[in-house]
């Protein structure tokens, strides 16, 4: 019996310190996963921290970028554009200065070639109407013996000569614009020749060698040098004492520099300079000295502001 209770006691014994192991154990276990969550949520804050620190970096990043394209934005593109449009206002305003020139331009040389029509006219009417010459005048008109005037048949003799010439002197006028307008619209060809029967019908007009002058300066304009050379040449010599004398010669020499002879027309411009040096033509050609050599064209051709 002592037996059985001393097993039994030993039973529950072991049992008691079985339950004790297990206890021991579980509590052990447990302790062992607190340890273990404990790390983990250290790792997993250290891991958000380290995130959190990169999220602030990328941040700051992302800012400073902003900042710096801002800054671009706001000076370089607006400094480009500022001087785009100011490059844009002042391309504007050169353009109405050289809208505004041109028209002086041409107003100017409108006004130049009406005055000098205006005044070449006046000055060939008052030599063609002055009056017959004193040779043909009629003799002082005293009464004669008998105290009595002078027979009508003379005074109307004396006054028809101014009227035949004022006639004749509007129609050569009227001959000679006819040529200037054919000229004037590009009819070179058509100006040649109204010229050329302007000057055989008014052989001693006063604008016979301006007629001369423009036949030369419409062949030049056609390009053949050669019958422009060979005009001013024929006024050279039949009107050598003529005001468009200077104006020939430098049409003479703008078309030998357009046909390769720059040497030749160099001398041509010297020639000029040094037999009229205070003509207009003269001072186109002192300017035209220095390029001749390089074969520049005759933009100045024709004197400016002459019809």
């Amino acid at each position: 019996m002592k037996q059985f209770v001393r097993s039994h006691l030993n039973r529950a014994a072991l049992l008691k310190c079985g339950a004790v192991l297990l206890f021991a154990a579980a509590a052990t276990s447990a302790q062992g996963g607190m340890f273990d969550d404990d790390e983990a949520r250290k790792q997993i804050a250290a891991e958000r921290k380290r995130i959190d620190e990169m999220t602030t970096q990328q941040k700051d990043v992302e800012a400073r970028l902003g900042k710096v394209e801002e800054a671009f934005k706001s000076q370089a593109l607006l400094d480009l554009f500022t001087q785009i449009e100011s490059l844009k206002a002042e391309m504007n305003k050169l353009r109405g200065q050289i809208e505004v020139l041109n028209n002086n331009v041409e107003n100017t040389s409108k006004r130049q070639r009406d005055m000098y029509l205006d005044l070449d006219t006046r000055v060939r009417r008052f030599e063609q109407q002055g009056g017959p010459p004193a040779s043909e005048a009629p003799a002082t008109t005293a009464p004669t013996a008998g105290g009595a005037a002078p027979p009508a048949a003379a005074t109307a003799a004396g006054s028809a000569p101014p009227t035949t010439v004022a006639t004749d002197s509007a129609a050569e006028t009227r001959a000679y614009e006819a040529a200037q307008g054919l000229r004037r619209v590009g009819n070179y060809q058509g100006a040649i020749v109204s010229f050329q029967n302007f000057i055989k019908q008014y052989p001693k007009s006063n604008l016979a060698p301006r007629a001369q002058y423009w036949i030369g300066d419409s062949y030049f304009n056609l390009r053949d040098f050669k019958l422009a050379i060979a005009s001013q040449q024929t006024l050279l010599k039949i009107y050598p004492d003529s005001p468009s004398v200077p104006d020939a010669m430098l049409n003479i020499a703008s078309s030998q520099i357009e046909m390769g002879e720059t040497v030749v027309g160099r001398k041509t411009l010297e020639e000029l300079v040094s037999k009229y040096p205070v003509s207009e033509a003269a001072e186109k050609a002192k300017r035209r000295i220095g390029a001749a050599g390089s074969g520049a064209s005759s933009t100045a051709n024709a004197p400016a502001g002459k019809p």
